[in-house]
């Protein structure tokens, strides 16, 4: 499977933005769909999770701002922000991971799509 992440941007603090993540195939059997970031000078972080059953986490720093979901129909993943800090600018990157009884079918990440938030 291949990932296309998009919908990064400028924006100013207290802002929004919708960031999409599309998949060259179904998304209905991949177990985890995330999203995660990185800042620069700083290690990648999870952002969100979305499971199969659609149980969410979220990092404590997003909470009640941001929510993750997906519309199999599309083969697509979101991430909406809402309320945006400047401390959110970062590249963001969609994963996805796929296990099975055999094991492990795939773990990808997209090609990370950038988030600036002014200030």
């Amino acid at each position: 499977v291949q990932l296309q992440a998009s919908g990064g941007g400028l924006v100013q603090a207290g802002g929004s933005l919708r960031l999409s993540c599309t998949a060259s195939e179904s998304i209905a059997a991949i177990n985890v769909m995330a999203w995660y970031r990185q800042a620069p000078g700083q290690q990648r972080e999870l952002v969100a999770r979305i499971g199969s059953s659609r149980a969410t986490n979220y990092a404590d720093s997003v909470k009640g701002r941001f929510r993750i979901f997906k519309d199999p129909a599309e083969n697509t993943l979101y991430l909406q922000m809402n309320l945006l800090k400047p401390e959110d600018t970062a590249v963001y990157y969609c994963n996805a991971y796929r296990v099975t009884a055999s094991g492990p079918v795939y773990d990808v990440w997209g090609q990370g799509t950038q988030v600036t938030v002014s200030s």
